[in-house]
């Protein structure tokens, strides 16, 4: 058994047939074919049914496939750690903050960061829904703060961070916003609801829409919570941003049929397959102080 043919396993399982495994390698499908069947032979069991057009991992093949997979990640580990061993700092270092996440904890790591590597360039954007996980796994950032929304885990690892409250708010002289009784999903859609875009190009996201209502679309929360300032529509808006304004009264908490306060777990990814360098690293360590984790 080697090392070469279980990462030709798991290329066929991802791409769906041998074919696409060949290209994706980079091999002749003829030799792809044989890597396998060398492979089963050894272990004595079909891992991959033929019998379709697209192959079918057989109950002793998921079960290899699933440790398999186990092993092919200790060897990208190892490789990482040789990498950072044998590594200077990196040029540039670019991670993404979801617009969800308070930014403050960021900025302060960014200074200390900037003091201890000052060659090193560090980029930060700011991203909505799914943009960040979208920046991260089409290599674009190192590090990525968001949500678990659409995330495979085999391909990312992920460490909890605090919990971010979204609240459904809107201005005081709001009419939703009056008496305080509870709005139905009927009433609210004849007021305008104000979303932010997802910045990712593919899959997108919608969250929290409230289903058949009037809405305006924005590319940012802070021109969002103008908005909402000025009296021109309602909302989901993340706890911190809003809390002065929820404070002076400014703005209030409105209460809406479907639509209650969501606790948004965030967590700090990158990718699996990825080799980080010492500038990343120590950002990553950095990070997972401010994780809840175990």
């Amino acid at each position: 058994m080697t090392l070469e043919q279980l990462i030709v396993l798991n290329a066929i399982v991802e791409q769906g047939t041998f074919r696409a495994a060949a290209e994706n390698l980079n091999k002749a499908q003829s030799a792809v074919s044989h890597m396998l069947k060398k492979l089963e032979d050894e272990l004595g069991f079909t891992l991959l049914s033929r019998e379709n057009y697209r192959p079918a991992l057989t109950e002793k093949g998921e079960v290899f496939c699933r440790h398999s997979l186990r092993v092919l990640q200790r060897v990208q580990d190892l490789k990482a750690i040789a990498k950072t061993l044998n590594s200077e700092q990196e040029a540039e270092v670019a991670l993404t903050v979801t617009a969800t996440f308070p930014f403050s904890p960021i900025l302060g790591l960014i200074g200390e960061m900037t003091s201890r590597y000052p060659t090193t360039h560090i980029r930060v954007a700011r991203d909505n829904m799914g943009g960040s996980l979208e920046k991260l796994l089409s290599d674009d950032v190192q590090i990525a703060i968001s949500t678990l929304d659409g995330v495979a885990l085999d391909r990312v690892e992920a460490l909890p961070l605090a919990p971010i409250t979204i609240l459904p708010v809107a201005h005081s002289d709001f009419p939703a916003a009056q008496d305080g009784k509870v709005n139905s999903d009927a009433e609210m859609q004849s007021h305008i609801q104000i979303i932010v875009s997802d910045s990712g190009s593919t899959n997108r996201q919608s969250r929290g829409l409230l289903p058949g209502g009037l809405r305006w679309t924005v590319s940012d929360f802070a021109t969002k919570k103008e908005i909402l300032l000025a009296n021109m529509g309602w909302g989901g808006m993340p706890q911190h941003m809003v809390q002065k304004e929820l404070d002076r009264g400014k703005l209030v908490r409105l209460n809406v049929e479907g639509y209650p306060p969501v606790q948004a777990e965030h967590f700090v990814m990158r990718r699996r397959d990825a080799l980080i360098g010492v500038v990343a690293q120590a950002i990553w360590d950095k990070l997972k102080d401010l994780s809840f984790g175990p």
